[in-house]
């Protein structure tokens, strides 16, 4: 029985798998081909929505009967065709960029300075954020220029060691988000503006005591 369960009792279904996924890949391949690199960019929260949509459906179509083939390539093609349409219009139409996008959501201003009502907004920890500054090698949180959560929900660290850099700056417009609509604002905004900034533990290396009996 569990041989069934390993195998088909014939070769023609693998033979089906195997053409199939063929078949799909070569649809992939051609319509990528077609709507250009910005495909499988991943730049909006839409793009990542057809990224997960096509592995879904490459998926299905190539195991499953139900859709045949046919239909499984025509799904892809009109994902393509939506992708490319929406693209287009955001980069045309202010209106409709912000309707489909997730606005990014700073979370660090310039010397270490955290916002804690954009990272509840977030839903972003200290924790969260030491771990990200970790893997974007800042030794001193001081350094940090900024700490931008994307709408694709990637973070990116921005630090250097030239001075502090304006919060309206070009490379920050996007980031619009400074406060919870209908709450008081946060520390970073009362009076005095004082700073906030976060120490990363120091960690002593040392050579392991030798235990007794």
């Amino acid at each position: 029985m569990w041989i069934e369960w390993f195998a088909p009792s014939s070769l023609q279904p693998i033979l089906w798998i195997v053409l199939g996924t063929l078949g799909m890949y070569l649809t992939i391949l051609g319509f990528a081909r077609w709507s250009g690199v910005r495909s499988f960019a991943e730049m909006s929260t839409f793009d990542i929505a057809v990224t997960i949509a096509l592995g879904s459906l490459v998926a299905t179509t190539i195991v499953a009967k139900t859709p045949p083939l046919l239909q499984g390539m025509t799904a892809v093609a009109t994902l393509f065709a939506i992708q490319l349409v929406v693209s287009r219009l955001r980069s045309r139409f202010a209106v409709f960029k912000t309707s489909t996008d997730n606005a990014p959501i700073l979370l660090m201003g310039p010397g270490g300075t955290l916002k804690p009502s954009n990272m509840r907004i977030a839903r972003v920890t200290e924790d969260d954020l030491r771990t990200h500054l970790r893997k974007a090698n800042v030794v001193d949180p001081s350094l940090v220029q900024a700490v931008v959560m994307e709408g694709t929900g990637t973070i990116n660290v921005l630090h250097s060691h030239a001075g502090d850099m304006p919060e309206d700056g070009w490379i920050l417009q996007e980031s619009a988000i400074t406060t919870v609509p209908g709450k008081p604002p946060g520390p970073e905004h009362r009076a005095g503006r004082r700073r906030r900034r976060v120490r990363l533990p120091s960690v002593q290396i040392g050579t392991p005591g030798r235990s007794r009996c």
